[in-house]
C-alpha cells in the first residue's frame, strides 16, 4: 500500500515537473540595443519621415520587459507592419530600467516633451517636424502585453490620423 502511495505521489510530482507553461498571448521580440545610438537612429527616423510623409512611431522600452518585448513582436506581425510600413517610422530606443533609477537615453523622452518614463514600454507619435501627438497616453502602454491586439492596431491607426498641433 505505502508503495502504490508513493508511486503515485512519484508519477503526479514527475508530471507537474515535465508540464509545459502556456505560452505568451502575444508575439514577442526583442528589438531595443543597449548599444546602438538611439540619438542617431531618432534623427534618422523623424528625416525619414519627413521624406516619406509618415509619422515617427517611437517605441522606449527593454529587452528585460515582457510588455516592451510584446509590443514590439505585436509590431513585427503582418498586421501591424502594414500600418507602420504605410504610416509610421519605428525606432527602438533601449531605456534600461528607469523605475530603479537605472535608465538610459532618457534624454529622448525630455526631448519630445515627455519629462518621466516610469514604466516600459512608453510609446510616443511624433510628426516628422519632432511634435509629440501623444504625451497623454505615452506612458500608458506599460500594460502592453495584457492589452488585446485589436485595441492596439486601433489605438495605433487613430495616432496615424491625429491632427497635429
Amino acid at each position: 500500500m505505502i508503495r502504490a502511495l508513493l508511486a503515485t505521489g512519484l508519477a503526479l510530482a514527475l508530471a507537474s515537473c515535465a508540464s509545459v507553461p502556456d505560452a505568451p498571448a502575444h508575439p514577442e521580440a526583442r528589438a531595443y540595443s543597449a548599444t546602438a545610438d538611439a540619438s542617431a537612429d531618432v534623427d534618422a527616423a523623424l528625416a525619414r519621415a519627413a521624406a516619406n510623409g509618415k509619422r515617427v512611431l517611437l517605441v522606449m522600452g527593454a529587452n528585460w520587459c515582457h510588455d516592451s518585448r510584446a509590443l514590439a513582436g505585436w509590431l513585427e506581425t503582418p498586421r501591424f507592419a502594414a500600418l507602420t510600413a504605410a504610416r509610421y517610422e519605428v525606432v527602438y530606443v533601449d531605456v534600461g530600467i528607469p523605475q530603479t533609477g537605472e535608465g538610459r537615453n532618457l534624454d529622448i523622452a525630455k526631448r519630445f516633451g515627455l519629462a518621466d518614463v516610469p514604466g516600459t514600454p512608453a510609446l510616443l507619435v511624433l510628426t516628422p517636424e519632432g511634435k509629440a501627438l501623444n504625451l497623454d497616453t505615452a506612458v500608458s502602454w506599460r500594460n502592453a502585453a495584457s492589452r488585446n491586439e485589436d485595441a492596439i492596431l486601433d489605438e495605433l491607426t487613430a495616432l496615424a490620423d491625429r491632427p497635429a498641433p
